[in-house]
């Protein structure tokens, strides 16, 4: 009995660690500081700090944290990069499969302090989580390696002329988003390894009654 409860406890810990991955990973993707670009001799008419995000690109005066335009993309924008168009999709696909393991592990930890969860079921909630976990982690780790990728080798975006941005900035490093969806990428990583390490203990199985005769 108390493998079980020690087990369970541990698929808890997993779960909160997967449900705070999933959250950092949908603020994540709301968040513009993915690219920080700045533009050192920039007229006065023309921004000095550009962060381009997963979803959106924001404009700043000259030494101005306060954004003064903000654009928020479509699939009708031709001038995206490929990697932000793939990482676009790839942080959608992670919310999605993030979700379900919730729902999984939910149900797979309902059964294990109920104690139905049996070894021989066809179907291991812990193992469907895991997998799913395991593969939004993947996702995101993706789009972050991406995007380390293009900053590191000042990759230029064409916005339009409306912009006053140009093709490539001065320097450009990476923002706060993407550490926010590396922690994320970890915790789903970790959670993931927790379930899937999961067993059985012999004392959660159901043994029969064996009638006196």
């Amino acid at each position: 009995m108390i493998l079980l409860v020690n087990s369970a406890n541990c698929q808890v810990a997993g779960f909160a660690a997967a449900t705070i991955g999933w959250l950092l990973s949908t603020t994540s993707m709301g968040l513009v500081e993915w690219r920080l670009w700045h533009i050192s001799h920039a007229p006065p008419l023309l921004s000095s700090l550009v962060c381009v995000g997963m979803w959106r690109v924001c404009i700043h005066y000259h030494d101005s944290n306060k954004a003064i335009f903000c654009y928020h993309y479509t699939y009708h924008d031709t001038f995206l990069p490929l990697d932000i168009c793939v990482s676009q999709n790839l942080l959608l696909v992670a919310t999605i499969l993030g979700l379900l393991g919730k729902a999984c592990i939910i149900f797979a930890i309902r059964n294990l302090y109920m104690g139905i969860l049996r070894k021989t079921a066809t179907c291991n909630p812990f193992i469907a989580s895991g997998i799913l976990y395991l593969s939004a982690s993947v996702c995101i780790s993706v789009a972050v390696i991406w995007n380390y990728h293009s900053v590191r080798n000042e990759q230029g975006i064409h916005f339009p002329s409306s912009f006053y941005v140009p093709f490539k900035p001065d320097t450009q490093e990476i923002g706060s988003a993407f550490l926010v969806a590396a922690l994320a990428a970890f915790l789903m990583l970790l959670s993931g390894f927790i379930f899937l390490s999961y067993r059985v203990p012999l004392d959660s199985q159901v043994h029969p009654e064996i009638a006196e005769i």
